[in-house]
């Protein structure tokens, strides 16, 4: 069973929803996981353009975009900020461990060669599931980084937390009697 998993569910926001669902299970039954997804926008919200990531499993949250002034049209990306959750959610893979990284999205950053790749490679090496989101605009980035070493899972919460089970209970390290 490959350990390397992409998702992508119909409509604006339709698989952060569904990788936060997934994730919210995941924690319950007591997986830890590891990695970032993006926060909600929350009530009052002045713009649908701002991103925060929340870093699994219990934060920071991290502003990923930037504020260029009205009428601009650049990219908001804020390119710093992406790299600091990247390195948060690197060091908290590489100091507490996970049985699962779960990402919001192979997104821009990853298909050029940046983001969050570093992490799902290093997750990856160390025998740890990665669960993202990927969207129609990356697919063909994903595929390329991924080769053949991913699945593509349908957008449905048991059908995803039906592979995270399994993945991590084949990664998970054999339990020794004393």
């Amino acid at each position: 069973m490959k350990t390397l998993a992409g998702v992508s569910a119909e409509g604006r926001g339709a698989t952060d929803r569904l990788l936060a669902a997934v994730v919210a299970q995941l924690q319950v039954e007591g997986i830890r996981v590891a990695g970032a997804l993006r926060a909600p926008l929350t009530e009052g919200a002045t713009s649908h353009c701002n991103s925060d990531l929340h870093l699994l499993p219990d934060g920071p949250m991290v502003r990923i975009t930037q504020e260029l002034g009205a009428g601009s049209t650049a990219c908001r990306m804020d390119a710093g900020a992406l790299e600091l959750a990247v390195g948060l959610a690197t060091a908290r893979l590489a100091s507490e461990g996970a049985e699962l990284v779960v990402l919001n999205k192979f997104g821009l950053s990853e298909a050029e060669g940046r983001g969050f790749r570093a992490l799902i490679a290093e997750a990856l090496s160390q025998g740890v599931p990665v669960l993202i989101g990927v969207s129609d605009a990356h697919r063909a980035a994903f595929s390329e980084f991924a080769q053949d070493l991913s699945t593509t899972l349908r957008p449905d919460e048991d059908t995803i937390l039906a592979w995270c089970r399994a993945v991590i209970s084949r990664a998970a390290p054999p339990v020794r009697e004393a």
